[in-house]
């Protein structure tokens, strides 16, 4: 897989780092993470950018956009700690419908995720399906409040569930990295079907968790300049701490982690395309179980070098590694 941008991958790249360095700033993201938890206006702008159509398939409004072209994307996202539910929707739900869902359901989602217009969540449900009725619990489901659908995974098949389903009882809360999440209670739910079962689902997963090493690769990078420049600025015995030799050692591992966890997330982006399931599952594993270790390294390492500062809520730097601790639980728990 060739990971030099094309001149249009280029572009939407360079649009959305415009977009999270001008509109996206921290302050505002503090302010949608203890607002509403989203954003309406943010969203809108990531249709606009076409990033929500990006994965889409051409043939119902999108691009058909790789794991490949998921990577520049997902590293800009991770340097904007950016909290849309991108992930949930674009790779996970839609990727979800495109791979195992019928004709119609293609036809009426993916359009509508492409423009913006509906969100989406994946769920393992904890439980069983008779026919189409679903009962049992799924916890933590990554933005399972607000999506307009989810697809549940029970048992060895999938199902497509409306958000206002009867018998559907949704708990949505926050993550303590600034993102959503929900509880779900099925009742007798009425799904349905998708004929792809959850082999689908799992192909899908995966390419998700190729776009979340991606996304820690960003964010690790930018928590790497800004513990950087603290080292520069901070001053201790009257010199920078970043004089010393010490921390200085503690600030290339970082590095070092950063560029390492970039070749990974190549390998992952790779793997996910493998059109052999226990290759394509090999693959992503081994990246994931690399990038999940280095996120955390990162993000301890991080707030030790910014000391007490460092787990404030105003400090941008705990922002960045409660995030990169969430992204090593979550490449664990996709698997």
């Amino acid at each position: 897989m060739n990971f030099s941008l094309t001149e249009e991958q280029q572009l939407l790249a360079d649009s959305l780092a415009r977009f999270v360095e001008r509109d996206y700033t921290f302050e505002r993201r503090k302010a949608i993470i203890h607002g509403e938890g989203t954003s309406a206006e943010a969203w809108a702008t990531l249709a606009e950018l076409g990033l929500l159509a990006l994965p889409i398939p051409a043939e119902h409004g999108g691009f058909g956009g790789g794991a490949g072209d998921l990577l520049p994307v997902m590293q800009a996202l991770g340097r904007g700690l950016v909290v849309e539910p991108y992930l949930a929707t674009a790779v996970l739900g839609a990727g979800a419908i495109a791979a195992g869902g019928t004709d119609a359901q293609r036809a009426q989602w993916l359009p509508a995720v492409a423009e913006g217009r509906a969100k989406l969540a994946v769920a393992r449900l904890d439980g069983d399906s008779r026919g189409t009725a679903l009962h049992g619990r799924a916890g933590v489901v990554l933005h399972g409040g607000e999506a307009d659908a989810l697809v549940v995974v029970a048992g060895e098949a999938a199902f497509l569930v409306r958000g206002d389903a009867a018998g559907l009882e949704r708990r949505p809360y926050r993550t303590i990295d600034g993102l959503r999440a929900a509880d779900l209670a099925c009742a007798g739910v009425t799904g349905e079907p998708l004929p792809g079962g959850r082999a689908a689902v799992e192909r899908v997963l995966d390419r998700g968790r190729a776009a979340l090493c991606a996304e820690a690769v960003g964010a690790m990078e930018q928590l790497n300049a800004l513990t950087l420049d603290y080292l520069k600025t901070r001053q201790q015995f009257g010199q920078p701490i970043g004089r010393f030799q010490v921390l200085q050692h503690r600030a290339v591992d970082m590095f070092i982690d950063a560029e390492q966890s970039k070749s990974m997330a190549y390998v992952a982006a790779t793997a996910a395309e493998e059109g052999d399931a226990a290759r394509r599952r090999a693959g992503v594993d081994a990246a994931a179980e690399y990038l999940a270790r280095a996120a955390r390294r990162v993000a301890k390492a991080a707030i030790q070098l910014h000391g007490g500062m460092g787990v404030t809520d105003e400090m941008p730097a705990s922002h960045y590694a409660k995030r990169l601790t969430m992204i090593g639980t979550w490449l664990e728990a996709l698997q």
